[in-house]
């Protein structure tokens, strides 16, 4: 290469150039020459090592060469063999502008350190996307540790220019690093109480990316897209992005429901609440009506048994029905709903499955619904919730009963439905 910068430069002596001028365009030519040749080892370098993980892909499957190829390092890799060119070229071009050679190799050192930077990156991403497909893997705030060793490669790269820039040793920088450590820490107080989240997030597995969680005092009720250093993304049901600070999974309190969808059943927990003056003893004669309806006709027969038997063995004067003990219409209600929920298709059988009175209020006697859908699919939770109170509230009425209503309830439905059993 210096023989063809030497015969070139006698040629345009010979051309009538004068040694200034001839060496100007000397340098100007080579200068083309090694761009198209940086150019074209690029452009090959590039074509041969995408075409070696096609080909790689293709034949051994292995998912880490895919990921490779989507975070271009190929790409990164093959700028690194025409850098290698310049450094060849560069000190021959400009020979005889020894200035204009150093401050571009100086340049290419920096480009060296990015380019290097920029593979490790791209291996690090690579490696992350490889590991968020691994199952034990799955939902850990990965990018978190990601953004850390993209840190340090950053500092590592600092260090480096820094040092090829003022040509002092990297110990000066971290001399210096550690005159301003207290505004350094200042800067990076969000990120470092971030890294410190999610480390306790991951030891502990407090919440893992696809966890629905609800925090209220953010608005965030959904679930979470992306867990980094700084912030954690939630995608809310209305589809709309909050974005919490990381560190408040462990110094704020949220709701996870991962075990709810664990479990395959979403728990209902509601109440009616009973006109307490509709509340009353059943006379025996009652008892034939209500033994009509299928889910308490065995119930009445062997609950009726005992207390008779109770009645028997205490003489109890059932001249008055508070004498003794007896059925209520509440009582049979409570159970009928036990009956109704338990043989409902939308309930889990295998969880709890619970029937209770709560304390009276001003509102009526709340008789509370606990039961868990065997779906966790909102919608179709919903749907199974509203059919089951659905039919509780048009069941009261069989049984002389008021659901309590603040404008006052009427009592012409429930004379109706006393008359249809009458006349049954």
């Amino acid at each position: 290469m210096r023989d063809f910068s030497r015969t070139s430069l006698r040629f345009f002596k010979n051309l009538g150039l004068t040694a200034d001028a001839a060496a100007v365009v000397n340098a100007l030519v080579l200068l083309v020459l090694a761009i198209a040749v940086t150019y074209l080892i690029y452009y090959l370098v590039r074509r041969i090592l995408r075409l070696v993980a096609i080909q790689t892909i293709r034949k051994s499957e292995i998912q880490f060469f895919k990921f490779l190829l989507e975070h271009k390092v190929p790409h990164y890799l093959s700028l690194i063999a025409p850098l290698m060119v310049l450094y060849l070229t560069i000190p021959i071009v400009f020979h005889d502008y020894p200035q204009i050679s150093k401050l571009l190799i100086g340049i290419c050192d920096i480009y060296l350190v990015l380019v290097v930077v920029w593979v490790f990156m791209a291996m690090i991403k690579a490696g992350g996307d490889l590991l968020k497909e691994k199952p034990s893997f799955r939902g850990k705030p990965l990018d978190s540790y990601m953004q850390v060793i993209r840190i340090l490669l950053y500092l590592f790269a600092t260090v480096v220019l820094f040092s090829n820039l003022t040509g002092k040793s990297p110990v000066a920088f971290f001399t210096a690093m550690g005159a301003i450590s207290a505004v350094l820490l200042l800067m990076f107080k969000d990120t470092i109480m971030g890294f410190v989240a999610s480390i306790q997030v991951t030891t502990n597995d407090i919440v893992r990316i696809g966890d629905w969680i609800t925090m209220p005092k953010y608005g965030a009720d959904g679930d979470i897209l992306e867990i980094n250093l700084t912030t954690v993304k939630v995608q809310n049901f209305d589809k709309t992005i909050t974005t919490i600070p990381t560190y408040s999974l462990i110094s704020d309190s949220f709701q996870n429901w991962r075990g709810m969808r664990q479990s395959g059943g979403r728990r209902i927990k509601r109440a009616v609440n009973i006109k307490q003056s509709s509340i009353r003893f059943l006379k025996e004669e009652e008892l034939a009506k209500f033994e009509q309806i299928q889910l308490l006709s065995s119930y009445i027969q062997h609950r009726q048994k005992d207390i008779e038997k109770h009645n028997l063995r205490t003489n109890a004067d059932k001249r008055l029905l508070i004498n003794g003990r007896n059925l209520t219409n509440a009582g049979l209600f409570r159970k009928y709903i036990d009956s109704y929920i338990s043989s409902h298709s939308g309930t889990n059988k295998k969880m709890n499955i619970m029937v209770r009175q709560l304390a009276p209020t001003s509102q009526g006697l709340p008789i509370e619904i606990y039961v868990f859908a065997n779906t966790i699919i909102w919608a179709e939770y919903e749907h199974i919730m509203a059919d089951i109170f659905d039919h509780i509230i048009a069941a009261a009425p069989y049984f002389g009963l008021q659901i309590y209503e603040a404008e006052g309830s009427g009592d012409v439905k429930q004379l109706e439905m006393l008359n249809q059993m009458d006349g049954a």
